[in-house]
């Protein structure tokens, strides 16, 4: 009887065990694959070893909160008389410059308007169904348009603009560790003019060198060298220093800041906007800089209102998410944070910034 019993093991371990018949195919079952999920990449904490004595803390921990866990630099610059404000991530900051992707294109507009290559309204054909005016051009950044107008310009003309605008030399008077950035050294090679005076190849600016340049933008063309008080006595004795007044079109910087208006308005920086009787004015830029393997966001900007007026410019690097359009969500958010604060009241007194005191680095937050 325990024979019958363990008849059909034997069978099924029987039929097992005999080979396919020729010509077919043997069942193969896959492995089962570990799948490993890459670990996340640590926050960055953009305020390591930034010094914060003679900050201004209200202005710092808005950009701080805003800026989060990127890695990025903020830089922001009272207009009126060159004293920066505040530095995020002072190291990225002070260092030699990057690629300035389409902010660029706030030198190439000034000089085509300088030199009456374009005017504000003229209507430039770019292809043979568009035509594109300056507000524009500048409000969705066309690289098209800033195209033609490098190369009615010549490299010779925009860079002496550039120049004359800051870039390639050290914005800051006295800024320990400041490092100036550069000016391409000759015509571009390939790629025509576009690629200067649209994506702004050959040129490296830092973070301070834009700002010093919308400080010039925002108060109507005077370049003054940013200083940046560390302690009681020089924010108490601080003297603003002009650089040069800038010798542009009577219309030139007018004319821009209408397309830089548009651009928050409508146009690729429109992320910064929060409030119409506050308006921001701004430009972006977006590109990679393989000089550091690394995608670079750029927004420069500057508020109109009656009272204590600032230019922020934020610098971000990181992988295709970064943007200008990112920074301007950045840049948007200081200055709406302050707004909540009546930062811009024109009855508040902005208090002399405070020494020696140091906040506790941020956590890092979401983009």
């Amino acid at each position: 009887m325990k024979g019958y019993l363990f008849a059909p093991l034997i069978l099924v371990c029987l039929l097992q065990s005999v080979p396919p018949a020729a010509g077919q195919a043997k069942k193969v079952v896959p492995a089962r694959k570990t799948v490993r999920r890459a670990k996340p990449a640590p926050p960055v904490d953009p305020t390591a070893g930034d010094n914060v004595d003679g900050d201004d803390l209200t202005i710092r921990r808005a950009a701080v909160t805003a800026l989060g866990g990127m890695n990025g630099s903020v830089v922001v610059v009272d207009p009126s008389d060159g004293r920066i404000l505040t530095i995020v991530n002072q190291k990225l900051a002070l260092a030699s410059g990057f690629i300035p992707c389409s902010t660029i294109k706030l030198v190439t507009s000034l000089a085509a308007l300088s030199e009456h290559v374009v005017e504000r309204d003229s209507l430039v054909r770019i292809s043979r169904y568009l035509t594109l005016d300056m507000d524009t051009a500048i409000a969705h950044s066309n690289n098209e348009y800033f195209g033609v107008l490098g190369q009615k310009l010549g490299y010779d003309r925009v860079v002496r603009y550039a120049k004359m605008l800051g870039l390639g030399e050290k914005a800051g008077l006295d800024i320990p560790g400041e490092e100036p950035g550069a000016v391409p050294d000759g015509p571009p090679k390939a790629g025509g003019m576009v690629l200067e005076t649209a994506y702004g190849e050959g040129f490296l600016v830092t973070p301070l060198e834009l700002a010093a340049m919308l400080s010039a933008i925002a108060n109507g063309g005077t370049l003054y060298y940013l200083q940046y008080p560390r302690a009681e006595v020089e924010g108490a004795s601080f003297t603003p220093q002009v650089k040069r007044p800038l010798e542009l079109a009577a219309n030139g910087i007018s004319d821009v800041r209408v397309g830089m208006r548009a651009a928050v308005d409508y146009g690729t920086g429109k992320s910064a906007a929060y409030d119409p009787t506050e308006p921001i004015l701004g430009k972006t830029g977006t590109c990679t800089d393989f000089r550091v393997s690394s995608h670079m966001g750029w927004f420069g900007s500057f508020n109109e209102v009656t009272s204590h007026q600032l230019v922020v410019v934020v610098m971000l690097m990181g992988k295709s998410a970064v943007s200008g359009g990112v920074a301007a969500g950045v840049a948007g958010a200081i200055y709406r944070n302050l707004s909540e604060q009546r930062y811009f009241a024109a009855d508040i007194t902005r208090p002399v910034p405070m020494p020696q005191i140091i906040t506790s680095p941020c956590c890092g937050g979401a983009r």
